[in-house]
């Protein structure tokens, strides 16, 4: 049975993962709200269960389009593993893993058209590669030799922003620039805009002064939280007495849970909410949940702070491993696919090692690059400026003592 049967067969209520997986419990819970339905289309068996109101939405999707969920997968945790090793060799300053976040990433990345704008934290290395970007400029801060590392123009990819929350706001007020925009000018596309940030960060003050405007001016953005359980070594249940999601009807716009391990189910809810934004329907927030299996970033501990069992059982729900079983029950992938994906996940490897190490320090001159969208007299002014007084050194290419 395909997808495409499934979704008329699919019934209206959704599938859920366990109660302690959904998150209706925790620690000290006092009539903790309930958590909204987990929509999951894909158990950690690879047994496809389609949502009815999002199995459209799945059911669109054939065998080179599943293949390719779990190549990018594959991709980029082989990146993410090679980036680690690259940083505990002293080739990067730190890094901030992805391990077991896959799903969320790939799955959401692809529901994306062209014209929608990303804005992410520091971690969505998978979005990253579902807009094209070069993997190895994803390095260049981490080496130290950019304050960012690509021109976000050329793939709607905003700069990594280190600063928790930061890139909310500017998420809701991109995404009203849009809407003002298409306004004046009906034959541009519609798009929307996504905004990035962990559990952690849903504590912030910019996310909640961002979600009343995006409500205010019924903003087309779409609020992606990454609930993978720890804010550092802080989990999720002290950081908020309801579940994440439902933090949604306080701004009257919908909040939907998704098993963020379940790719196939992330593209579905996210293609619904993009659509829903595009439309002029306003904000969607989505919680996705998922667990981080790695550190925080490479300066971090994780044993700690949590316990090796959660580790173990979140290992059982690996959204690749469950896609891969799905994809050999039902015949659309072999043994020859996935050993193909090894030899180009270390081709890629090596690539991107050779790339980093191969970077070199900016020049004197790309300080003043990209200061505004456009070249600006006060700018070049400045720059001539410090050339002077460099070239007023008895050595220019040496430094002075």
């Amino acid at each position: 049975m395909d997808l495409k049967d499934l979704a008329v067969r699919a019934e209206a209520d959704s599938s859920r993962l366990p109660e302690d997986e959904a998150g209706n419990a925790g620690r000290g819970s006092l009539d903790r709200e309930a958590a909204p339905e987990m929509v999951q289309m894909l158990s950690p068996e690879g047994e496809l269960l389609l949502h009815g109101p999002y199995g459209a939405y799945a059911a669109e999707l054939g065998a080179e389009e599943l293949r390719g969920l779990y190549r990018d997968m594959f991709t980029i945790r082989r990146f993410d593993q090679e980036a680690t090793a690259l940083q505990r060799q002293g080739e990067l300053v730190m890094w901030v893993p992805m391990t077991g976040q896959e799903g969320a990433q790939i799955g959401s990345g692809r529901a994306l058209q062209p014209q929608d704008y990303v804005f992410p934290t520091y971690r969505e290395h998978g979005v990253a590669l579902t807009r094209g970007l070069e993997l190895s400029s994803l390095l260049r801060r981490f080496r130290g030799v950019s304050h960012g590392g690509w021109n976000p123009a050329e793939a709607n990819f905003h700069l990594y922003t280190l600063v928790l929350a930061a890139q909310v706001p500017h998420a809701v007020g991109y995404a009203m620039g849009m809407a003002r925009d298409r306004k004046m000018d009906p034959q541009l596309p519609e798009a929307a805009t996504v905004a990035y940030f962990g559990d952690g960060a849903s504590s912030e003050g910019d996310v909640h002064e961002a979600m009343v405007f995006a409500a205010s001016y019924d903003a087309p953005v779409v609020f992606f939280c990454q609930n993978n359980h720890w804010a550092i070594s802080v989990p999720t249940e002290v950081q908020s007495r309801i579940p994440l999601a439902n933090r949604a009807k306080g701004y009257g716009f919908p909040g939907i849970r998704v098993d963020g391990n379940d790719v196939i189910a992330v593209r579905a809810v996210t293609s619904w909410a993009l659509e829903h934004a595009r439309s002029g329907k306003g904000p969607v927030l989505i919680e996705a949940f998922t667990y981080r299996m790695s550190a925080h970033t490479t300066a971090d501990d994780p044993t700690k702070y949590r316990l090796s069992a959660d580790e173990e059982a979140w290992i059982s729900r690996d959204p690749l491993s469950r896609l891969e079983k799905h994809l050999r029950a039902a015949g659309l992938a072999d043994d020859e696919f996935f050993e193909g994906l090894e030899a180009d996940g270390q081709a890629m490897a090596d690539k991107l090692r050779e790339d980093v190490l191969g970077m070199s320090s900016p020049g004197f001159a790309d300080a003043f690059t990209d200061v505004y969208a456009e070249a600006h007299p006060l700018i070049q002014e400045e720059l001539e400026f410090h050339r002077r007084y460099e070239a007023g050194f008895a050595d220019p290419e040496e430094p002075t003592e």
